[in-house]
């Protein structure tokens, strides 16, 4: 049976910008929304939040590939991408890159001044990312800020200001998503190491980069509390850390410096779920 041409062009793009890792931020950017209204934001801001999360997550990853198409074409875990293994080709990228990122900018616009005048500054991370790898080993904390916008950007959504209270939460999602990144970074040590490219795995070895990523997982347990108690969070917020505890511990009991065959049910499934516990017990200790 052979498939429809427009659904088979989606679903590549849908590959290419793995649609599914979407589970890391948007529930982050609800937990913002929810947090800055005391509740459910109106339907107006739930709208707009979420198509502007698509559209800057849609154009971040249709410009990391693009500027990193002949990095994945040597690496033989990304050489079968959309990109590199010609099943889309460069300026149909950038066209879909550009309307996702006019999407955000639209979004941005229809929710309040201050969420639009940001936008260049949420272009510009998104960028920097796509290049930090080529000079330093901190790209994992560039990609945490970037991520860390989701409930920044839901934040003043609602608000329309910036406030000091969402920061916590703002640098726990910095130092977990670094510290998973590292996580993931470990399969290409060999491949960064013999074509130059930086990571805390290829600058600590591997031992010290897992020491390293518990580290980062550890404060952001933290400073997942100080978020609860800053917002005056209920029990039913805690209880839901206390499964996110568990499940940070699991996520590193699976990667070990002699195995790392479990290392993407540690990079997706654990991050996946973590996320969404976080949204769903913020729900309920603001709705109960």
């Amino acid at each position: 049976m052979t498939m429809n041409p427009l659904f088979e062009k989606t679903v590549l793009y849908l590959r290419m910008i793995k649609i599914s890792h979407s589970v890391f931020a948007l529930p982050f950017a609800f937990v913002g929304a929810l947090l800055a209204a005391k509740g459910i934001p109106s339907f107006h801001e739930i709208v707009w939040i979420a198509v502007a999360m698509v559209g800057a997550r849609s154009g971040a990853m249709g410009l990391n590939r693009i500027i990193d198409r002949k990095i994945d074409a040597h690496n033989p875990r990304t050489n079968n991408r959309e990109i590199p293994a010609g099943k889309i080709n460069v300026r149909d990228a950038m066209f879909f890159t550009a309307v996702s990122l006019g999407v955000m900018v639209f979004a941005a616009y229809k929710l309040n001044p201050l969420c639009f005048m940001l936008c260049p500054i949420a272009i510009g991370i998104i960028v920097l990312y796509s290049y930090t790898k080529r000079f330093t080993w901190a790209s994992h904390f560039v990609l945490g800020i970037a991520i860390a916008g989701a409930p920044l950007g839901a934040w003043i959504a609602v608000r329309g200001t910036f406030d000091a209270e969402i920061v916590p939460l703002a640098v726990a999602i910095i130092l977990w998503l670094a510290g998973f990144d590292i996580l993931y970074a470990l399969q290409d040590i060999d491949f960064d190491t013999q074509h130059g490219l930086f990571s805390v795995p290829r600058r600590f070895g591997i031992a010290k980069s897992l020491i390293i990523s518990r580290i980062l997982h550890s404060i952001t347990f933290g400073l997942f509390i100080a978020t609860g108690m800053i917002f005056h969070l209920n029990a039913w917020y805690f209880v839901g850390l206390g499964i996110v505890g568990i499940l940070l511990a699991y996520e590193h009991s699976l990667v070990k410096p002699n195995d790392l065959s479990k290392l993407n049910m540690a990079f997706f499934n654990m991050n996946g779920y973590i996320s969404l516990t976080i949204l769903i017990f913020t729900f309920l200790s603001l709705m109960i």
